[in-house]
């Protein structure tokens, strides 16, 4: 299923997207909103599939309305940095032996489409297209990648924004360059995990004015997504609507050579993932 809210900001309403990709399916008569509670309910889950196969979800005239993120009361963002081969080589940096793990706060998340706003004081506004991991079960110290991705509800688009003068240039933790308000653009979708069968054979892209800037694929992941899981809840639990950001490939503007086209108000950026939707975003400044 391939799951989203629309409206606006604090009064989405569910909706499922057809399998036509075009048409929207109100959920509001089953569901109160999609979240981390609805992920761990499999009747729930079960009640919208087999209402879907029976038609008898009505269909939602969506013309004009905003796209949220695809998910409510995002619990915490585990973010994996340094995880692709050829993004790791880009910024000079030594291959990881083990995940290289950071946090952002979940109201840095906003829809697709919404405005990010260029920091004050920022000078390095930075994009980083990302695979991002939707849990829906409560993950300790798992033991094997078949555990681990069990515990995942689905997948979506996320768009991991960095302030690399805050995160590089101002001491201590990467914390105060991707904590920064709009920073976690999320969707359009959360895909349900059965609707990806190999998230290890996804292809990243992401466009700056028109330009191409990232093309990329989830096979060089240093650390594959079952690897990440379970390494993740070792060290913390993970609960249904947590949700990891699992790293960028090649293309991000700190991987340029000067001058380094870092991101300013009147930019726009797009980006996709194959199967999972498409985002675009306007900068302002802040």
């Amino acid at each position: 299923m391939r799951l989203l809210r629309v409206g606006p900001v604090g009064a989405e309403r569910p909706a499922l997207l057809d399998r036509d990709g075009v048409t929207l399916r109100d959920l509001s008569a089953l569901i109160a909103d999609i979240d981390g509670p609805l992920l761990a309910d499999d009747a729930a889950l079960d009640r919208i599939r087999a209402a879907h196969e029976a038609g008898a979800l009505p269909v939602l005239d969506a013309a004009g309305l905003r796209t949220g993120p695809p998910l409510a009361r995002v619990g915490k963002i585990v973010c994996i940095g340094l995880n692709y081969h050829d993004h790791a080589a880009e910024t000079g940096a030594t291959t990881p032996t083990e995940p290289v793990v950071f946090l952002k706060a979940a109201d840095t998340v906003v829809g697709p489409d919404d405005i990010v706003l260029v920091p004050r004081g920022g000078a390095k506004t930075d994009w980083e297209v990302e695979l991002a991991v939707v849990i829906g079960r409560t993950a300790r110290y798992l033991e094997s990648d078949g555990e681990a991705l069990a515990c995942v509800a689905g997948y979506a688009v996320a768009h991991d924004v960095s302030e690399r003068a805050f995160q590089l240039e101002h001491g201590g933790t990467w914390d105060k360059g991707k904590n920064c308000e709009t920073f976690n653009p999320l969707g359009p979708w959360l895909v349900t995990r059965d609707e990806v069968p190999d998230p290890q054979a996804l292809t990243l892209r992401l466009w700056v004015n028109g330009e191409l800037r990232q093309h990329g694929s989830t096979a060089d992941q240093i650390f594959p997504v079952a690897a990440v899981v379970r390494y993740v809840s070792h060290f913390m639990t993970l609960y249904p609507g947590d949700v990891i950001n699992t790293g960028t490939p090649a293309g991000v503007a700190l991987g340029q050579p000067e001058p380094k086209p870092y991101l300013k108000a009147g930019d726009v950026v797009e980006l996709e993932i194959d199967g999972l939707g498409r985002q675009r975003q306007e900068l302002k400044d802040g």
